[in-house]
């Protein structure tokens, strides 16, 4: 359940909840911070076990968003959007469309994208009623499917890892333990074997499966716990969230956890507990970013190559982050919160001073732009 406190304690400015009968629709929507600008971040579709499970999902995936934009320096807010239902069975364009007119009710205040389970042909659906969305088609000015800009940062983020353990940022050789291979794990896996990486790979769906079986035959396949404890130089978790717990920390042979999966610990503890047990852990908000980099840039216009140079600035920030973590002797996922926080709490204090010297409501701040 939902209370003031609850959104007090993670710092949630507004959660919304949505339904239409008529199609089916029931979602949810959290925005946690536009301290740095308008929320951005994606819709899942997900059959949830129940509601509460939603609400926890969008209340983790918002805060995580805020985090994210601000670890890669954007513009961007952060939210979050759940759709409750079976992908395989409740999509239609009766739902995305009203999906888009709720999301077109928040005047901004909220921008969707593609996440799990979500298509460019869905966005597209939510871009009829909205221009409050990102990742639409390619032939109606957007940029599409934000996968493989995202793998690319988990590939940058991979090989920041490497670095910082090996000495050197090259893959080639090394082993990569996929656990998922959807639409970001399969892009990733591509750009691994590309590189020479020997690839393990595991996933709950047939058709993912056959596919990494057909495109990529030198890839392993391994059963779903298994992948925990095969041998390899990086774990790379490209499902859901939670797979770095107690009971799977004890199982890996990696030296490094990079992957797309966001909130990839289950608690903020396993972040130390993979430091005691000297495995490097990549932050998962700031490798996966790559994605919402790419949509970022819709707002001034979208290209591929402007789109690539930005999202290779992971690997340095991932660095940059392995640093502070050294140097204040912090878990990694610690570390890459300072970082955020620091720009957010810099951020908040310029508006504090400027609002406060304001005189009309209708003053913006210096350099701010009106993106919709």
């Amino acid at each position: 359940m939902i209370t003031f406190e609850k959104m007090y304690q993670m710092g949630h400015e507004e959660v919304v909840f949505f339904q239409d009968k008529s199609c089916g629709l029931k979602a949810i929507v959290a925005i946690h911070d536009t301290t740095l600008g308008p929320a951005l971040g994606g819709t899942r579709m997900w059959n949830y076990a129940n509601e509460e499970e939603a609400l926890v999902d969008v209340l983790r995936l918002s805060r995580g968003m805020t985090y994210k934009a601000s670890v890669s320096g954007l513009n961007l807010g952060g939210g979050k959007a759940v759709i409750i239902g079976d992908p395989k069975k409740n999509k239609s364009e009766a739902l995305f469309r009203s999906f888009g007119r709720f999301v077109e009710s928040l005047n901004g205040r909220y921008i969707t994208a593609e996440d799990v389970n979500i298509s460019v042909d869905d966005i597209d659906h939510i871009f009829t009623e909205t221009n409050y969305v990102t990742g639409v088609a390619l032939h109606h000015g957007g940029s599409g499917n934000p996968a493989p800009y995202t793998a690319l940062g988990v590939f940058r983020g991979i090989e920041a890892s490497c670095q910082k353990v090996y000495g050197n940022r090259s893959v080639k050789g090394k082993t990569v333990a996929l656990q998922g291979v959807g639409s970001v794990g399969f892009e990733l896996a591509k750009l691994l074997n590309e590189a020479g990486a020997k690839i393990l790979f595991t996933d709950i769906s047939e058709k993912g499966i056959e596919r990494m079986k057909e495109a990529l035959p030198s890839a392993q396949f391994v059963k779903d716990i298994e992948i925990f404890s095969s041998p390899c130089d990086i774990y790379a978790p490209c499902a859901l969230g939670a797979s770095i717990n107690d009971e799977t920390i004890g199982m890996l042979k990696a030296k490094v956890v990079c992957g797309a999966a966001n909130n990839q610990l289950k608690e903020d503890r396993h972040g130390q507990m993979l430091k005691d047990r000297g495995i490097l852990y990549a932050p998962d908000y700031l490798v996966n970013a790559g994605g919402l980099m790419n949509v970022s840039i819709e707002f001034e216009g979208w290209s591929d190559s402007k789109s690539k140079r930005m999202v290779d600035t992971i690997f340095d920030q991932t660095l940059k982050v392995f640093t502070i973590s050294d140097e204040q002797n912090i878990p990694v996922n610690k570390a890459a919160d300072v970082l955020a926080e620091t720009r957010l709490e810099s951020i908040r204090k310029i508006k504090s001073n400027y609002l406060g010297r304001a005189t009309t409501s209708n003053h913006r701040m210096p350099g701010s732009k009106k993106r919709f």
